[in-house]
């Protein structure tokens, strides 16, 4: 994630209009929608709340005239649908899609309630992502669509993360030409049937050195079918290319799980 998307800081000045006192995170509380029932519970307790059985506490609506672009997403590393907002949100599930060894993706999670100088504020967030290691709260917001609201509400949610010992970003977009490459790869994400073997092939033949694209797929037996094998390869990160550079025929391929 780091490496993928445009980084975000939140300014001082969000975080000092919040309301930090002591027991903060028995006082900010998270409203989860399990079945038909809310469940709330105080931010220290983020954790411990079984979010697998929870359901988006907002609905994804569709109407003519609307400006946002909502829909679903089947992310094949959950192998089900999701939901989202807007177009933009959209691509951060292909890029979570993409980065993979989450055990779960839920949109629009829970509504955090918190107290700020102004008084009570609320805040749901886009996306939790969810691991044994180390889980995302994702918020999505093109940077210049940024409002002073909207810095305290990321403020706030950054704090809760921190508090469940989640990482937190706000995603505003990406960097350059990473999600070009993210894009083409992700026409051959689903699973693949290999009869000829040209997986085999292309993994040996980039374990014994670094190759050009166009002409690592000249090693195979048959390079026409052996170009949808290796963009699915670069799909699951059994090898490896620079997402910063434009895709295509001169890029270099490296092994899967080797820094260059």
């Amino acid at each position: 994630m780091d490496d993928l998307v445009l980084p975000y800081e939140i300014p001082d000045r969000a975080l000092a209009r919040l309301d930090l006192a002591p027991r903060w995170t028995r006082s900010w509380t998270a409203t989860w929608k399990v079945g038909k029932a809310d469940v709330i519970s105080p931010v220290e307790m983020l954790a411990e709340v079984p979010a697998m059985a929870s359901a988006p506490v907002r609905r994804f609506t569709w109407r003519t005239g609307q400006r946002h672009r909502p829909g679903l997403e089947c992310l094949v590393s959950t192998g089900r649908q999701h939901g989202f907002e807007s177009l933009a949100e959209r691509w951060l599930l292909l890029a979570l899609d993409f980065i993979g060894g989450f055990d779960e993706v839920l949109s629009q999670p829970f509504r955090l309630r918190f107290t700020g100088s102004d008084g009570k504020g609320s805040h749901i967030p886009d996306f939790l992502a969810l691991t044994a290691d180390a889980s995302w709260l994702l918020d999505v917001r093109p940077e210049g669509l940024i409002e002073a609201e909207d810095e305290v509400r990321f403020a706030a949610a950054a704090q809760a993360a921190a508090a469940a010992g989640w990482r937190y970003a706000v995603v505003t977009g990406w960097q350059p030409q990473v999600f070009a490459g993210i894009d083409a790869f992700s026409a051959r994400r689903r699973p693949m049937v290999d009869p000829m073997g040209l997986e085999r092939q292309l993994l040996a033949a980039v374990g014994q050195h670094p190759w050009q694209f166009g002409k690592l797929v000249d090693q195979t037996r048959v390079p026409a079918v052996a170009r949808t094998h290796a963009v699915h390869l670069l799909w699951r990160r059994r090898m490896t290319v620079d997402l910063t550079q434009p895709f295509g025929d001169a890029s270099w391929v490296y092994p899967g799980g080797r820094t260059r």
